[in-house]
């Protein structure tokens, strides 16, 4: 699980210049709208639903916004419909990619994944290629200033948190999906303060590239961030504090 915090710390910088063009409010509405199709219209009653909200009012999407994609959800066939697919493949250097998407077309949608992948140097592959290589977690970001990363840890794992990285920045603190809420309230309750708190694809293992390549697989992932109907891109490269370092410049 080592690096996610690094590519946390891009997303999060992607996430905020993505607010400024408003791009940011689409992902964050169809993301809220599968939830809730799901799941049902209750936040209370759907975790996967809360999750999604307390993103979009993160990056400050407007509370009417949040309401229409709810509604857009439950008006069955009246109003766009997503479904959710997940694509995998290989970047430059071999990395495993994993991308998943929101869309009403999945035609569109296959089309413009094979492109960036073919033209960014990777190769989209078979469902199973690369899934394996992931593994469904709870992630909780804690800010480290004032704070005791020790202290921290110890809190996590009386939650039932299943491993806590106390030197990352910001503190990561892993848990199996269907604990996440527990672990996360626990933490809160115990006067932790919570950056983030989110389900996703970590990488069992990551792997290093010499910084061109990884360059490469850099500019590759952010072509499929680009895309509207791509939710989320897990690879299992491992960044180098250099690297992140001249992304974040």
């Amino acid at each position: 699980m080592s690096g996610h915090s690094k590519w946390a710390q891009i997303k999060r910088q992607k996430g905020a210049n993505d607010a400024k063009r408003g791009a940011v409010f689409t992902k964050m509405g169809r993301e809220i709208a599968v939830a809730a199709r799901a799941g049902g219209p209750d936040p209370d009653g759907n975790f996967r639903l809360r999750l999604a909200v307390e993103r979009a009012r993160a990056v400050n999407m407007p509370a009417d916004n949040i309401k229409r994609a709810i509604e857009r959800a439950i008006k069955g066939g009246e109003g766009e419909q997503f479904e959710e697919i997940h694509y995998e493949g290989y970047g430059p250097g071999g990395v495993a990619i994993l991308v998943e998407a929101a869309t009403d077309n999945r035609n569109r949608t296959a089309a413009d994944v094979r492109s960036i992948f073919s033209k960014g140097g990777g190769q989209l592959a078979g469902a199973g290629a690369v899934a394996w290589q992931f593994e469904a977690r709870g992630v909780i970001s804690i800010d480290r200033t004032g704070v005791d990363p020790d202290e921290v840890a110890l809190a996590a794992i009386d939650a039932g948190a299943t491993d806590v990285e106390p030197e990352a920045d910001p503190i990561e603190v892993y848990t199996e999906p269907h604990d996440l809420e527990a672990v996360r309230s626990a933490l809160e309750k115990a006067g932790v303060r919570i950056e983030s708190a989110d389900t996703s694809m970590v990488a069992k293992q990551t792997v290093h590239l010499e910084p061109a390549k990884a360059r490469q697989v850099l500019r590759l992932v952010e072509q499929l961030d680009d895309l509207e109907d791509v939710q989320r891109v897990s690879v299992n490269l491992e960044l180098s504090d250099e690297l992140l370092a001249e992304v974040a410049g």
